[in-house]
């Protein structure tokens, strides 16, 4: 069914608590079967390795890691059970954006986890070992056990499990790199970007396998079951999460029309609740107000090839004045680009989607395919900027240390602390939606 939706600030809101109250039910994403009752045929038999390097591991360890699934796993009527010892049971298949949700039974000092994507891991353990007490046990299971220490999520915000003996049930859910884990119906962790354990500093790989981890005692999963969510439920529970843990955000676009916005307004047009540069047409659409510090959140769509930009802190008319190009008087236009086309295969990488342009590349890999819609926030406080695209992380940069320009070609305005939030365009229909702002203080 098509839906003719305006004011998509208030629809965000309903699709996303429409979505949020289906995925907890598992109503709207597409359920998958990860245990056939019967046997491991979905499954394979892996330890901690990073998942970019599997591939090209020596058969013999494969095998004999298969082995070890052999001896160590079995199956007791509709339960999954490891007996602590042996390589992790691992989905054969790879998955992206998630709910997986199972029961599980411990015994006294069990130790394990889930392994999201291949990466280490959701927490479950004997939160009553003394073994474990010198590492967090009695704060409990749910938490992101190899997320650096400081960083949120890697202990639980409450302890939530049930004695020893008793099943458990827990909900994770990974979109990009932002993890929320619910044990016991307890929300553990809310909204927390996982570290990559292989790889420090880089964003999560977009998809991976499922693994159930264990060493050291008995553990018994079942009712396993998993649902992926396509980009659209994507998007609008991470803007749900993003309300909460974020604030009230204030829309720019009414839906309907440009009200509100100024600069190259005959350049766009208002098509079907989406502000969409013309073909063939361009420059910078941008509010009317003028802003300092805040949080930008947008959602927008790519047709093959497309370009189009984020103008950060653009300058008003009167700073402008006779200076037509305002990428480089404002203080940077953040790209949207489709930099997976064959057009763009030789770019600068300061020019790929997110990069602060010309100045600081963003990490690539994370956009949904053209003609899907995107989720990106931007989060700007002085002369730091930050970029989150589909839950991942991708750009996290301070202007002011940015002494290597594209080209040699010198950016006056890195430095502003001001000006208009707009869309740059670059003769191509891209679309915008939902578009809010958080101003912040400074």
């Amino acid at each position: 069914m098509k839906l003719q939706i305006l004011n998509w600030s208030s629809a965000r809101t309903t699709l996303a608590c429409l979505a949020l109250s289906a995925c907890s039910s598992f109503g709207s994403a597409e359920e998958v079967k990860l245990f056939n009752g019967k046997d491991f045929s979905n499954w394979h038999g892996r330890s901690t390795t990073d998942p970019k390097t599997y591939a090209s591991l020596a058969e013999e360890k494969k095998v004999a890691w298969n082995e070890e699934i052999k001896k160590h796993w079995s199956i007791d009527g509709e339960e999954i059970v490891n007996d602590g010892k042996g390589a992790y049971l691992t989905t054969n298949e790879e998955y992206g954006d998630f709910d997986f949700a199972f029961e599980y039974k411990i015994v006294a000092n069990c130790d394990s986890g889930i392994y999201l994507r291949g990466i280490p891991q959701v927490q479950i353990w004997d939160p009553d070992s003394e073994a474990s007490k010198k590492h967090g046990a009695e704060k409990g299971s749910g938490g992101l056990w190899n997320n650096p220490a400081g960083w949120a999520g890697k202990d639980p915000l409450v302890r939530a499990d049930n004695p020893v003996g008793q099943w458990n049930k827990m909900k994770i859910r990974l979109i990009g790199e932002r993890c929320s884990v619910w044990l016991n119906d307890k929300c553990v962790v809310d909204h927390v970007r996982l570290h990559n354990y292989f790889a420090k500093g880089q964003p999560l790989p977009t998809r991976g396998p499922i693994q159930l981890q264990t060493h050291g005692a008995e553990i018994r999963f079942r009712n396993l079951s998993l649902n992926t969510f396509n980009g659209e439920e994507a998007n609008n529970l991470l803007a749900e999460s993003e309300s909460k843990s974020i604030g009230s955000f204030q829309s720019l676009f009414n839906g309907k029309d440009l009200t509100g916005w100024a600069g190259s307004v005959d350049n766009y047009q208002v098509d079907n609740g989406a502000i969409q540069c013309l073909k063939g047409k361009g420059g910078v659409l941008h509010t009317d107000k003028v802003y300092d510090n805040f949080v930008l959140r947008v959602d927008f769509q790519l047709p093959p090839g497309g370009n189009n930009g984020l103008a950060i802190r653009y300058p008003t008319k009167e700073e402008l004045g006779s200076n037509k190009d305002g990428a480089y008087v404002g203080m940077c236009e953040l790209q949207v680009l489709d930099d997976g086309h064959a057009k763009y295969a030789k770019i600068d990488p300061r020019q790929a989607h997110g990069s602060a342009y010309g100045l600081v590349a963003a990490k690539r890999g994370f956009l949904r395919p053209a003609g899907e819609w995107n989720h990106q926030v931007v989060r700007v406080e002085g002369s730091k900027i930050n970029v989150e695209l589909n839950g991942t992380q991708i750009l996290d940069a301070d202007l002011s240390t940015v002494k290597e320009y594209m080209a040699n070609t010198p950016h006056p305005g890195k430095d502003r602390t001001s000006g208009h939030v707009g869309f740059a365009g670059h003769s191509d229909p891209v679309r915008f939606r939902n578009v809010e702002i958080l101003p912040l203080a400074k």
